[in-house]
């Protein structure tokens, strides 16, 4: 999408979310622009239009491609807001794509409260059958969970400096995975004097990991898998040699409590492990050559198949991005239990499972790759791969997914000999209007029932299109 020659570009939200990307402050990067703080800082609040000559110093100096920074974000808020005002509550208004468009390109704040409005209508239409299951009333207010996941889906999943911290410490420790591991423990000991040791799974009590601070000794349960043990360590050291990043960062998310706060320390410790066993550069060129496959990935770099999927969502560098990947981690009843998004698109956003979407199918064949090419209700279509996993060091089974957008599936190892029209999928179903869908097992929350005492449909519930 480009913008008409005679129409000012507003890139406000854009330009202050590159700023975060790349982890520099206003006075930093007006300094490399060539502006003044108090300019930039006008740019960022949309008082000021991002002019042509501005555009061509933005792409000169961080090598980004105009024409995806202008139509990136708009295109990702036109997206949401179509899913959103395709609903049956709005629908009937008939909102013109046009002004979808303008809303997104011009007031991209008031996109993104929509969506968030929305996403919290769709939990309230789910809250009589939590209160059922539950057996109380839960929560209407965000989840600390909640908060984090769009502090996260924000920036892309990508944390510059934290990310950029972490790679130049795994370039000090060992040029191959092998060597990297080695390096980990050898850190760990030498510059900060903490011991590793594998213990029998009962000397924890039911803790797959325990860091013992007075006698600084890590303890790792037996049943951990190796690739879980590396990480475990990697874990360690970022606390210990990337504490200040770790600090910067955590600052910069501004967690709105404690809960929040203390959610999002471990959830940046993962983030720089995994920075550290499965680092940028390297990683990312080698997932360019396999393919973006995650099992010759794991192979190469010692790693879990989730720990390789959940990387392959956080590749949003923007001098070397990655595909667009969308990474799921869902248990046996079909809930989705982590979300990262990075920079793909809304499937699974607003949501849960859909019985044709063949996710479920990999709880049946442990281990065995399922692919599949599937279409949303607006018409945009995923190749996706599930497989069903053992849980880390614990019981039973979870299905890691990775999705994609069709448009990219030449690149996409997975994606191979995937024909045939795509699979209509579509969010849970009391979201869900598809409406010959057989496998439905709830109406639609704003849909009347339709039934007929002298006849019945193949699809059950009917409920009236208006």
């Amino acid at each position: 999408m480009t913008a008409p020659a005679d129409r000012k570009l507003y890139l406000g939200p854009r330009l202050r979310v590159l700023r975060r990307e790349l982890g520099l402050n206003q006075t930093r990067m007006a300094e490399e622009l060539g502006v003044s703080p108090s300019y930039l800082n006008h740019l960022e609040r949309n008082q000021r239009p991002l002019t042509a000559q501005m555009l061509l110093r933005l792409a000169h100096t961080y090598d980004i491609d105009v024409r995806d920074f202008v139509a990136g974000a708009q295109e990702a808020a036109a997206s949401d807001l179509h899913h959103v005002f395709s609903d049956a509550l709005v629908r009937d208004i008939g909102i013109p794509r046009q002004e979808i468009l303008e809303v997104a390109e011009n007031y991209p704040s008031v996109a993104e409260a929509v969506s968030r409005l929305y996403r919290a209508l769709c939990d309230l239409r789910q809250m009589p059958d939590r209160i059922e299951r539950l057996g109380v009333a839960a929560p209407v207010t965000a989840s600390p969970l909640e908060w984090l996941r769009q502090a996260m889906e924000a920036r892309h999943a990508y944390l510059a400096e934290l990310d950029q911290a972490a790679e130049t410490l795994a370039a000090a420790l060992g040029e191959t995975s092998e060597a990297l591991a080695a390096g980990l423990v050898r850190r760990l000991g030498e510059a900060h004097g903490i011991g590793v040791r594998v213990v029998a799974e009962d000397v924890l009590a039911g803790t797959l990991r325990h860091y013992d601070p007075h006698r600084r000794r890590l303890l790792l349960s037996e049943r951990l898998p190796l690739a879980s043990r590396n990480f475990a360590i990697a874990y360690q050291l970022a606390q210990q040699a990337l504490a200040a990043p770790l600090s910067a960062t955590l600052e910069r998310l501004a967690p709105p409590d404690a809960e929040a706060a203390q959610l999002a320390r471990v959830a940046l410790g993962n983030y720089a492990a995994a920075a550290l066993l499965l680092p940028y550069g390297r990683f990312h060129r080698a997932a360019e050559a396999l393919g973006y496959d995650p099992d010759r990935l794991a192979r190469r770099f010692g790693a879990s198949y989730e720990q390789i999927g959940h990387r392959l969502a956080t590749l949003a560098r923007p001098n070397a991005r990655g595909l667009p990947i969308l990474f799921l981690k869902v248990d046996a009843a079909g809930t989705i239990v982590k979300r990262v998004a990075g920079e793909a698109g809304g499937l699974a956003r607003f949501g849960g499972g859909c019985a044709r979407w063949h996710i479920h199918r990999a709880f049946r064949l442990p281990g065995e790759p399922v692919a599949q090419r599937v279409e949303m209700p607006d018409g945009q279509t995923y190749v996706t791969l599930a497989r069903a996993v053992p849980r880390a060091g614990g019981e039973g089974l979870v299905a890691i997914v990775l999705a994609c957008e069709a448009r990219h599936a030449d690149r996409l190892a997975w994606a191979a000999g995937l024909s045939g029209a795509p699979t209509p999928i579509g969010p849970a179903c009391a979201v869900c209007e598809r409406p010959a869908c057989p496998e439905r097992a709830l109406p639609p929350v704003m849909r009347a029932l339709d039934l007929s005492p002298v006849q019945r449909p193949i699809a059950p519930y009917p409920f009236r299109a208006t």
